[in-house]
């Protein structure tokens, strides 16, 4: 099923999803993480925009393993982004757990308390190492496919 459609790897189409939402969640649970302010007025999208990002990495790790039946198994890119699904909902969690607090309940003017605020760090450690870890499993993918032939033609005139 995550073999191919139209003729092309899952995962080559599927990655891109991957390659955007990530960092882009990891971005907005960023700026969460230094503002209260814009948490609770982009959380949801923030949030929502990490959710699918996840997805996608999971679909991309499924796709891939399958990718990998066909054209060999790329070691060092199969063992980071075997990660990178599990790094993605780790941020989803603690995103989702930073906008939920810094919500509040409604009427009340909510403040970031010290638990809030180490949770906002933990949310922007989060971001860090996931789009870290997001660029890391790109760049061992994208080795996988051009290396060999980059290594192995000349530029054109």
């Amino acid at each position: 099923m995550l073999d191919t459609v139209f003729g092309l790897p899952v995962h080559s189409l599927v990655v891109h999803a991957a390659v955007v939402l990530v960092p882009l969640a990891a971005l907005g649970a960023l700026i969460m993480g230094f503002s209260a302010r814009f948490s609770r007025r982009f959380g949801p999208l923030v949030v929502a925009v990490a959710a699918a990002g996840v997805v996608a990495a999971f679909i991309s790790r499924a796709s891939g393993e399958e990718l990998a039946e066909r054209v060999g198994n790329p070691e060092v890119h199969a063992q980071v982004g075997n990660l990178l699904p599990f790094i993605a909902l780790g941020m989803l969690v603690v995103l989702l757990a930073l906008w939920l607090l810094d919500r509040g309940l409604p009427g009340a003017r909510p403040q970031r308390s010290l638990g809030i605020q180490v949770l906002g760090i933990i949310v922007i450690a989060a971001a860090l190492i996931t789009a870290g870890w997001t660029v890391r499993t790109g760049h061992t993918g994208a080795e996988a496919v051009w290396q060999a032939i980059v290594d192995n033609t000349t530029p054109a005139s």
